[in-house]
């Protein structure tokens, strides 16, 4: 995959009064860095595993990219999505040639459905998180970084469920020690946070409009490397990230939606603040 661009903006630095480094994911062919660890692990698939088939759950990014990855190699790929999800990353799925079935109120209703029936029919099972070939391939995204800005001195990663701030981790404590990594995460699904924070799995509702990072449970593996390697990790609301949404499209020029125009015309009202760490989840 061809490597995302990496811009400054110097609006955007006097706005927050730092030097910052935008790495633009928006540019990938779904719209989101996951595609990175969906075309890393079907590339690493067997023969005999490509012809049974994937499946995987999802709330739209992980199962796009799975859906864009099972395309590019030729694979059969199912996702299941709760009820309510996002229609246009549902159509997107399947115009990449996923089949997409509706299963549970929520990601973790549509994950308990997605194991059963993997174990059923023979399909592999791709989890979105407790997979060391996602979390090498979206690792990716920290090495081009730091090879177009080897100075940076923080790096701040929005976690769900945490794959993403794992890569980011990995690459980022081998190529560069003494760089922070800082997650971020929605205080209305603070599932990891908390987990990170106690240092033991700690399950929790998952109430926030930002459906990418809408996870009630942790997961083993990523929580492992986030313990191991995270310096730190906060929590903001709904409220900041809606203001960090408008902040992002007024100096960067790009728009991170989550549910389309109607979430966009209720954000134009919204005239708060933002700091720095809630600007970074988007």
């Amino acid at each position: 995959m061809r490597p995302t661009p990496t811009h400054r903006y110097p609006s955007l630095d006097r706005e927050l009064g730092l030097a910052v480094w935008v790495k633009h994911e928006n540019h990938q062919p779904v719209g989101a860095f996951k595609v990175r660890g969906g075309v890393n692990l079907v590339a690493r698939l067997s023969a005999k595993q490509r012809a049974a088939g994937v499946i995987a759950a999802s709330t739209g990014n992980h199962g796009q990219s799975v859906a864009f990855a099972a395309r590019l190699f030729g694979v059969r790929a199912i996702v299941a999505v709760p009820e309510g999800a996002n229609p246009t990353k549902v159509q997107a799925m399947r115009d990449l040639g996923a089949g997409v079935v509706f299963r549970g109120r929520s990601y973790d209703e549509a994950r308990l459905w997605v194991e059963e029936e993997a174990a059923r029919r023979g399909y592999r099972y791709i989890p979105g998180r407790n997979e060391p070939d996602l979390i090498a391939g979206v690792g990716t995204l920290t090495l081009e970084m730091l090879e177009s800005q080897p100075e940076l001195d923080v790096l701040f990663v929005p976690v769900g469920g945490g794959s993403g701030a794992a890569g980011a981790a990995v690459v980022a404590k081998a190529l560069r020690p003494g760089i922070r990594v800082v997650g971020v995460q929605a205080e209305g699904a603070p599932a990891a946070y908390l987990s990170w924070k106690q240092r033991r799995p700690v399950e929790a509702p998952a109430r926030t409009f930002a459906e990418g990072l809408a996870t009630g449970v942790p997961f083993e593996l990523p929580q492992r490397i986030l313990r191991a390697l995270l310096d730190d990790f906060v929590l903001v609301s709904d409220a900041e990230i809606q203001a960090a949404i408008r902040l992002y499209l007024e100096h960067t020029h790009n728009l991170a939606r989550e549910r389309g125009r109607l979430r966009w015309r209720r954000l134009r009202r919204t005239r708060t603040g933002c700091a720095a760490s809630a600007w970074a989840s988007c």
